[in-house]
């Protein structure tokens, strides 16, 4: 489950007493979550979701308390990039800079209701919301159409936020705006969740699922043995394909992992997913296997590119020493996280440069 179909189900389950919700929405230097992070919080101090490691909460819940009572947004700029204790009291020494947006519930509850049926539609959303001026916390959003509903306050704000969220929308990623009036905005893009293709229903693909849709997958299962695809074994699955790979359209937001079991069926799987779009393609299974089976389809005359076979991990996942099902699935999922992120999957000491930055050393907006 998704961080935002957490917050969504916790006040769908208790919008009875009053809460606020933070967003990150900057940060500079070491920190522990990046912009568009979110938590909601009750003034009791129980939450969902976390902006920080749980540093901030204790602070965080005064600011809560300001906001629920006065019934306004606060922007609030924790600064743990200084050692000394009297800063915070918290002495950690993060070496790091968050700034947070903390609304109301009148204001943050439109807001996730947006968020969560565009992500229920798979439609991509742009959020754009003031940060400073007297429009801090005023709200635009706008779809890849340019089609928008909100204002920051004038025509032209709002079409130079329009632009600026449609391009952030085509290339992805969160990023800052400075507005005509000199005032910053935050815009929030929310793209529809990935798929995650297993293709094959054996004992194996049950953890694969069940983690893939924990952490945020839109998990298709396909087989065509009707006793193994059911809802029994696949509660978490966004759906299950009885049939062909071939009738499924797979397209740039698609992880595949074949994992049949069978020859004849992993070799038809891999003929629709090897020049596919698909973001990466997994293979269980030996070394030996797969180069039969790339063998077979040459054969037959399918042309495999070296960019299709680099997409090809076979065997899938991380080494990480991983034995039984569920270990195997979490290697898998790490190295599909890894690939898709420009990652090595290595250990984080032997990291050069920042935990947060790309693969060609983009750093997080800031």
């Amino acid at each position: 489950m998704s961080e935002l179909s957490q917050l969504i189900a916790a006040i769908e389950e208790d919008d009875d007493r009053p809460w606020a919700l933070a967003t990150v929405v900057g940060v500079s230097g070491s920190t522990y979550r990046l912009p568009g992070a979110k938590q909601l919080l009750w003034a009791d101090g129980t939450s969902v979701g976390t902006v920080s490691g749980g540093c901030l909460d204790t602070d965080l819940l005064r600011i809560v308390d300001e906001v629920i009572a006065s019934d306004t947004v606060r922007f609030v700029t924790y600064n743990l990039s200084a050692d000394d204790d009297e800063i915070w009291g918290f002495g950690l020494g993060c070496n790091g800079v968050t700034e947070l947006l903390v609304e109301p519930a009148s204001m943050a509850r439109p807001l996730l209701r947006e968020l969560n049926e565009a992500r229920r539609v798979a439609r991509p959303i742009a959020v754009v919301t003031g940060l400073d001026g007297p429009n801090g916390g005023a709200r635009l959003l706008t779809g890849p159409d340019g089609d928008h509903a909100g204002t920051l306050g004038s025509a032209i704000l709002d079409g130079s936020a329009v632009a600026a969220a449609s391009q952030a929308l085509r290339h992805g990623g969160h990023r800052h705006l400075t507005l005509e009036d000199g005032n910053r905005a935050f815009i929030e893009v929310q793209v529809p969740s990935p798929r995650l293709l297993v293709c094959g229903a054996g004992h194996d693909a049950i953890p694969l699922v069940q983690h893939g849709a924990a952490l945020g997958w839109a998990v298709t299962v396909v087989d065509d043995r009707a006793a193994y695809l059911t809802e029994e074994r696949f509660p978490q699955a966004a759906a299950l394909h009885r049939g062909s790979l071939q009738e499924i359209t797979v397209d740039d937001r698609t992880d595949a992992v074949v994992m049949s079991h069978n020859f004849l069926r992993d070799t038809e799987n891999l003929r629709h997913l090897i020049n596919s779009p698909a973001r990466y393609v997994g293979m269980l299974g030996p070394r030996e296997r797969t180069a039969r089976i790339i063998a077979d389809l040459r054969e037959e005359g399918v042309q495999m590119p070296k960019a299709s076979l680099e997409r090809l991990y076979s065997p899938a996942g991380l080494d990480v020493g991983a034995e039984g099902p569920d270990e195997i699935a979490r290697a898998i999922l790490a190295e599909i996280q890894a690939v898709t992120r420009g990652r090595g999957g290595g250990p984080l000491r032997d990291r050069k440069g920042g935990i947060h930055q790309g693969p060609a050393g983009e750093s997080p907006v800031r």
